[in-house]
């Protein structure tokens, strides 16, 4: 009799954790299924509070800077003013370096990110992309009295400087230097520092875009130069956290919209003094 009943007792105890499992189990999938929600109701709850926060570097004349001011300025800033009005909301702007732009947006600091972000197959395993609201031409960048490098070629030996944990930075390592040879890879966080070291001689070339180039030489006096061809044509578009389809197709909606309806273009002529190349 005993034994029959630590028998039963067993049994129960054994039910028991069965049940306290398999109650875990549907909380996890409860918690997954609110994050599921979450993730997609992201444009609601944009609107429901009547802004959308925006990552951007705020360091990247003419695309993002702060004016005078102190005010989040530049052509990524008139892009973003102009999506929130079309979606009916205010944009509220979130300084953040380049290299910590992705963890951020992932970890909700901010909804979307306007900050030149290069579309790559690489990003968008880990964010989603609206289509491109840009495409830069990136060239080689040189002093004036160089003679050494002439294109990209040239870099075997060097040491060339780049933005850290950008699309050109992974070009460098994955694709240039498998490709031609070795050669250091020297990072910073903003582009100014870059091509002070480029004046300086700290560096022998830089990669970048000239639209980017253009007022930082102009203010500070560089001696310095674009040669040979472009080293690749980069799109860049609006990310958001994974999962936000509804939000992406909403920016999409917003983006062919004032394309249309010739804000795109007035923004574009405003910073680059020329209307955007045909689609």
């Amino acid at each position: 009799m005993k034994h029959t009943t630590k028998v039963i007792l067993a049994m129960v105890l054994m039910l028991s954790l069965l049940l306290a499992a398999c109650g875990k189990g549907d909380n996890k999938a409860g918690e997954s299924t609110k994050d599921n929600e979450k993730a997609s109701n992201l444009l609601e709850e944009i609107k429901e509070r009547g802004v959308i926060k925006v990552g951007m570097m705020g360091t990247y004349a003419p695309y993002n800077f702060l004016n005078d001011k102190k005010e989040m300025d530049g052509f990524d800033a008139d892009i973003s003013k102009a999506l929130a009005k079309n979606l009916g909301v205010e944009p509220e702007f979130i300084a953040q370096e380049f290299s910590g732009m992705i963890p951020s947006l992932q970890a909700g600091k901010f909804d979307i990110v306007v900050s030149q972000m290069t579309i790559t197959d690489e990003r968008k395993e880990q964010m989603d992309f609206t289509q491109p609201y840009i495409t830069n031409e990136v060239k080689v960048i040189v002093v004036e009295n160089n003679t050494d490098i002439k294109e990209k070629e040239d870099f075997v030996g060097k040491n060339i400087g780049v933005g850290l944990g950008t699309n050109d930075e992974t070009y460098l390592r994955t694709v240039l230097m498998p490709e031609i040879g070795d050669f250091t890879i020297k990072t910073y966080d903003d582009v100014i520092t870059s091509l002070k070291d480029l004046d300086a001689g700290r560096i022998d070339a830089t990669i970048n875009n000239l639209y980017a180039l253009k007022p930082i030489i102009a203010e500070n006096g560089f001696k310095i130069k674009a040669v040979g061809k472009p080293v690749k044509a980069d799109p860049a578009g609006v990310a958001a956290k994974k999962g936000n389809e509804e939000l992406i197709a909403a920016l999409n909606e917003a983006l062919t919209q004032i394309k249309e309806d010739g804000t795109y273009n007035e923004i574009f002529k405003k910073w680059f003094g020329e209307e955007p190349p045909a689609e």
